[in-house]
This record gives structure tokens, sequence and C-alpha cells, in this order.
């Protein structure tokens, strides 16, 4: 695809190549002319300037293409018919050639071929006006001149165009494999959508039923206050858990999802109140002024804090998790820390780090990680740029 600065700077060179091509035609005839030692008189004169005007023609819009050809054959033609000059007379050989090339290749239907027969026609006039007889020798002179650059010009355009159709057609073909392709893609996302549904939907499904049951079994045999709280929000979670897959799945398949909207940093605190209920100390620390984040960045943040304390609960070893949310001037920070597993190995990289780092990056943030200095608290943080307040 050509894009506008290419197509200017495309125009710009071929009108530079237009002069420079009329511009050697004009000094090749005057030289032409010089050489010949023809006299330099009024009417010889004004045959010369006029030779030189209609090289200079050369350089105009393609349209004109017919009237410059007939132009420069009728220069020869009159000047063979009012001056005279010798049998062997080149008046403007070098801008006829051209001529003759620029009719062929740029007029089409009846204007090429009258511009064609106006040249031949021309041409055999003046050599008749010179005292020739009109013979093939005659005929081939014209024709070496008008209808072989005729049908050079009639050839370099019909093989540009010939180019330009193979071209089209291979952009063609490459935008049908693309869409082929990305149709193919669709296609098994579609399908491991419709499977993850039904392998997970299944499984979350039964972890509610059977908390649900659990839950109603613990209320009526007055069972112990914090295992029905947890039960509870096992519950909940796996309700939460099947509504965000769902959401996911419209994603996957190229739908909107339904739902009123994304969660955000402002859903952090039920977040973590709900894993307060299991019985698991977490504390929020929020500082600074909060500011309104573009709907896809806020929604990145929940999801990476959600990931977030998803390790902590995997990797850490059951103790208090931190959570602090900085709101600066210039950006925003978000950082968890836990009590580090003896076992956790710090060297890797698992796919929950590498999701949050993905979200991270994708909107210009960092993300670092690792344990503190005293080797008992792992620590993972993000920062977004926001720049100034407006």
């Amino acid at each position: 695809m050509i894009n506008g600065h290419s197509l200017s700077r495309a125009r710009t060179s071929l009108k530079r190549q237009s002069f420079v091509v009329a511009g050697v035609c004009a000094v090749a005839d005057v030289l032409s002319f010089l050489v010949q030692g023809l006299p330099v008189d009024g009417p010889w004169t004004a045959a010369l300037l006029g030779i030189v005007v209609a090289d200079v023609a050369l350089a105009g819009r393609t349209r004109w293409s017919g009237a410059v050809a007939v132009a420069a054959v009728a220069l020869n033609a009159g000047a063979a018919l009012v001056l005279g000059g010798p049998r062997d007379l080149r008046l403007n050989e070098a801008g006829l050639l051209v001529a003759s090339y620029r009719a062929g290749a740029w007029l089409r239907g009846g204007q090429a071929v009258a511009s064609l027969l106006a040249v031949i026609g021309g041409l055999v006039l003046a050599h008749l006006a010179r005292g020739y007889t009109l013979d093939w020798h005659v005929l081939v002179a014209a024709s070496k001149i008008g209808l072989v650059s005729w049908l050079v010009g009639r050839y370099t355009t019909s093989r540009r165009a010939y180019l330009d159709e193979m071209r089209r057609q291979a952009e063609r073909e490459e935008r049908e494999a693309e869409e082929a392709v990305e149709a193919a893609v669709a296609e098994d996302r579609a399908a491991i959508a419709r499977d993850l549904h039904d392998v997970v939907t299944h499984h979350v499904s039964a972890i509610s039923v059977h908390a649900g049951a659990a839950r109603l079994r613990l209320a009526r045999t007055g069972g112990d206050e914090s295992a029905l709280r947890s039960v509870r929000s096992v519950e909940d979670s796996s309700r939460t858990a099947l509504h965000d897959l769902r959401q996911m799945l419209d994603l996957l398949l190229g739908q909107r999802p339904k739902a009123d909207r994304d969660p955000g940093l402002a859903d952090i605190g039920t977040m973590l109140e709900r894993l307060r209920e299991t019985g698991l100390e977490v504390r929020l620390d929020v500082s600074g002024t909060p500011r309104d984040l573009p709907q896809p960045l806020d929604a990145a943040v929940f999801r990476i804090v959600q990931e977030m304390l998803t390790n902590a609960l995997r990797h850490g070893d059951g103790g208090p998790i931190e959570v602090v949310v900085r709101h600066a001037d210039d950006g925003l920070h978000v950082e968890t820390a836990n009590p580090l597993s003896p076992h956790h190995d710090v060297r890797g990289e698992g796919r929950g780090l590498a999701g949050i780092r993905a979200r991270t990056e994708e909107f210009g943030g960092v993300l670092t990680r690792g344990p503190r200095p005293d080797g008992r608290m792992w620590r993972t943080a993000v920062s977004f740029p926001l720049g100034g307040q407006e």
C-alpha cells in the first residue's frame, strides 16, 4: 500500500524526469539543426524556436500527448513545405520519437489511432515536400519514427498494467490467506472455549453445589461460625469464578460480555474481604488521592492484584498478606508482600508472574519482584506511569 508521502515523491520524480527528457530532446534537435549548416535567418530561426517549444511541450500533461504529437509533426512537415531545405534534412527527430511514444503510451481508442496516422502522414508529407517520391523507402522512414515508437509506448503501458494487475492479485491472495488464517484461529479459539467451558464449569459448579449443601448443613446443626464463613466464602468464590469464566469465554468467542462493568481498583476491598472471611489476615494500605483510570488499565490492575494474592496463597506460609496501593502525582504503585514459604523456589517465574508481567508491560508499567532483604517476606510490585495531574 502506497501512502500519501510516497505518492507525492513519485509524482515529483516523474515530473522531474519529464523535464529532463524534454530538455534532452530540445538540446539534441537544436544541435542537429546547427550541424546541418542551415541558414540562421528569420524563417529558419522561427523554425528553430518552434522546435524548442514543441520539445519543451513534451514535459506537459499526458492528456495533451495527442496535441503535442500533432504539433511536432506539423512543424516538421510545415518547415519542409514552406522552407524546403536539403532532401536529408532532419529537424526534430528526437522530439517526434518521444511525442509518438507518449501518444501510444497514454492515449486510448480513436485518439491513439488518430495521433499515429497524423504522425505517419505528416512524415510522409515532409518527405514528399523535399522531393522524394512515394515508395516503400518513404513509408519505412516514416514508420520508423512514428509507428515503432508508438508501438513501444503501447507495449510499455500494457506491460505496466499487467504488472499492476499481478501485484493487485498477489495482494488479494495474501489478504485472502490472512483472512483464512484468522478464520481458522477463530474456529480453534471457539473450540477451545467450548472445551474450557465444559470442563471448568462442570467442576466449579460442583464446588458451588457442595459448598452450598455444606453451608446449609452447618447452619441447621449450629456448626462453628468460622467454618460456616469459610464455606460461604467458597460458595461465593465459585459463583464469582463461574461469572468471570463466562465473561472470558465471551471475549474468546469474539462476543461482548453482558456484565455491567469489569471489576476495577475500587473492587479490591471486596476481594480482600472475601479472603478475610476464610480466616486469612489481609492488610490494605491505600495512600494518595485516587484518580480516574482508563477502564482497560483499571481492570488490568484488579486482575494483577488478584493474581498477586493467588500467588501469595499458593506460595506463602499462610501468614498475613500486605497490600499497598499508592496513588502518586505521576503514577500508580501497587504492591503485595507475604511471608515466604521455605519451599518456594525464588528463581523461577511461573504462569502467574508471567501473566502479571504481560499485563504490566501492556500499559507501559514496570514489574519488580523478589524477597525482601530479610529473606522472610516475598514482595511483588507494579508501577504505572500516568503523567501529572491536569
